[in-house]
């Protein structure tokens, strides 16, 4: 992120609710979901950017006696949202795609009419990286105004290496020049290109022989991602992919069975993956499989309604199996064009069941521990990053009850206010 200053102290005043998300070292599952270790009357004194204690008003005021005073007058607290899986980095648009699907039209039948990843792919590598740029720090704006404070990046929408180089450079330019965070993915397994849909074997050696080096030496990225399902990448070019990827030092994330159950979920137990994402038509094997090897699923309503599927994925399955639940925009011009986690929050809740809390739990704590960040942000605790939001509501579960609009008032990265929703009237002179 980038180089801001930092206030050296600050004291948090009178939240209706300080939702801490305090507790284990380690992602939440189970009932531990659903556990949000509320304060009332909460407040936090902030040294450094980083929180020094939490506790009552009453307790921090009485040690703020050099710290700067913000009232949060009676609304919610909480950290901020982790968005763990996004396509930030695009030029263009997608409404052409939007308007078929308005007529019925599906995912594969855009994607055979030229539609689909591709026509951002054409697009994007017509871009230059400062047009990319100047793109994605607009979404990068929109992040912020939805009270997220860190973004998993991913690129994808280039595939040849030049073109992904391009994506993820940018992806580093935003975490100098923006206060959020980016973690970046390597996805040039996004698709085959077009040129090569005759001989998609030369595209994997191309991924895995140039791509993968070039970002590694590059120092470009964390994770390697792979679009695992039919007509994309199938399970073995997926495990090539994934094991070159693995022996350069990437973590490994896997979009999987989100048109199909191809084995995608299997297939990133096996490889004990950090994340399985989608996950829309995984059934019980997959999740067995994802439960044995450790691995997070990431699950994206976002892209099931933009869609216009109803076959959500079984968020309460595989909470009931006790793996640690994450919950993400998939923020893309094609299958996701929304940033705001508090849809996504509605979405888990009325449409897979989820309880608020639970929701909550998912798209904080849980999504930063899938991105190796869980002992720094993600929760509310001594020690960590003061990246939090203040939202004009008085019970967290007004977050995903009323929906369609962001709720945040503030955004606070580092204990820096970043953002304002500017909800609240001024008071009149």
């Amino acid at each position: 992120m980038g180089s801001f200053e930092f206030l050296n102290s600050l004291a948090i005043l009178h939240a209706a609710q300080l939702v801490t998300l305090a507790g284990a070292k380690r992602p939440r599952v189970g009932a531990e979901m659903s556990d949000l270790a509320i304060i009332r009357d909460g407040g936090m004194r902030i040294n450094d950017g980083k929180i020094d204690s939490v506790g009552s008003s009453d307790e921090i005021e009485k040690n703020a006696d050099d710290a700067e005073i913000v009232d949060a007058d009676g609304q919610v607290i909480l950290p901020g949202f982790v968005d763990a899986h996004a396509h930030p980095v695009f030029a263009g648009d997608r409404l052409d795609d939007f308007e078929r699907r308005t007529r019925g039209e599906t995912y594969e039948q855009i994607a055979a009419a030229g539609g689909g990843i591709w026509s951002t792919v054409e697009k994007t590598r017509a871009a230059s990286e400062i047009d990319l740029f100047e793109q994605a720090k607009k979404h990068a704006s929109w992040f912020l105004k939805c009270g997220k404070t860190t973004v998993e990046a991913k690129s994808g929408y280039g595939l040849t290496g030049d073109d992904e180089l391009k994506i993820l450079r940018v992806i580093r330019r935003l975490n100098d020049e923006t206060p959020l965070e980016f973690v970046p993915t390597f996805l040039g397994a996004h698709a085959i290109p077009h040129e090569d849909r005759q001989s998609p074997e030369r595209y994997v050696d191309l991924v895995i022989n140039e791509m993968l080096p070039r970002v590694a030496n590059e120092k470009l990225a964390e994770f390697c991602d792979v679009f695992c399902e039919q007509g994309y990448f199938d399970i073995e070019q997926s495990r090539e992919i994934s094991t070159a990827a693995k022996k350069l030092g990437l973590k490994l994330r896997i979009h999987a069975d989100q048109l199909s159950n191809s084995g995608g979920a299997k297939l990133a137990g096996e490889l004990k993956a950090t994340t399985a994402d989608h996950l829309e038509k995984t059934e019980d094997q997959g999740i067995a499989a994802m439960k044995s090897g450790g691995v997070q699923p990431v699950l994206l309503p976002g892209s099931v309604y933009a869609l216009g599927s109803t076959c959500y994925p079984r968020a309460r399955e595989m909470i009931e199996a006790g793996l640690a639940v994450v919950i993400a925009t998939d923020f893309n011009p094609g299958s996701s064009p929304s940033p705001s986690m508090l849809m996504m929050l509605s979405l888990a809740c009325r449409q897979m069941k989820m309880s608020p809390a639970e929701a909550i739990s998912a798209s904080t704590i849980n999504a930063a521990h899938s991105l190796g960040r869980g002992d720094k942000i993600g929760s509310l605790e001594p020690g960590k990053f003061a990246n939090f939001s203040i939202f004009d509501c008085k019970d967290y579960r007004e977050l995903a009850y009323w929906f369609g609009f962001s709720q945040a008032d503030s955004i606070y990265v580092r204990g820096e206010r970043v953002c304002s929703g500017g909800l609240r009237p001024s008071p009149k002179n």
